[in-house]
């Protein structure tokens, strides 16, 4: 029995399909397919399938997590990119977390919370 797996996608939520892919190509995701109602979002080896759904319970509670390699990098590419003003959207700053991730949020269009981090290292004390 072969029971391996190949990927796993969320589907994240748009309030306004347009609108969230034209953020997410600001951020620098691309977009290599889409329907009216689905994309296929990727940056890298990561990817979500976003989709013309909208409950605003659904979306103000959904969250992602991005594991990256310089969150610091992220964070200056998020503030150049111009989302913030462009979408009307909400960005932390950057802060060292209890749980060894050096990270910050960003909402999306619809509410979607994503958590941009990268991994701390250990102390040597610990």
């Amino acid at each position: 029995m072969n029971l391996a797996t190949v990927e796993m996608k969320a589907f994240v939520p748009a309030r306004d399909f347009a609108a969230s892919k034209a953020f997410y190509e600001a951020l620098g995701f691309e977009v290599p397919w889409a329907s009216d109602d689905l994309a296929y979002v990727r940056h890298g080896g990561t990817s979500f399938l976003l989709q013309r759904f909208f409950v605003p319970e659904h979306a103000g509670n959904f969250m992602m997590h991005l594991l990256v390699e310089d969150a610091d990098a992220w964070h200056a590419q998020v503030l150049a990119s111009g989302v913030v003003a462009r979408f009307g959207v909400r960005l932390s700053a950057l802060e060292d977390r209890p749980w060894r991730i050096r990270d910050f949020t960003l909402t999306d269009p619809a509410g979607v919370l994503w958590r941009i981090g990268h991994n701390l290292p250990l102390d040597a004390t610990d």
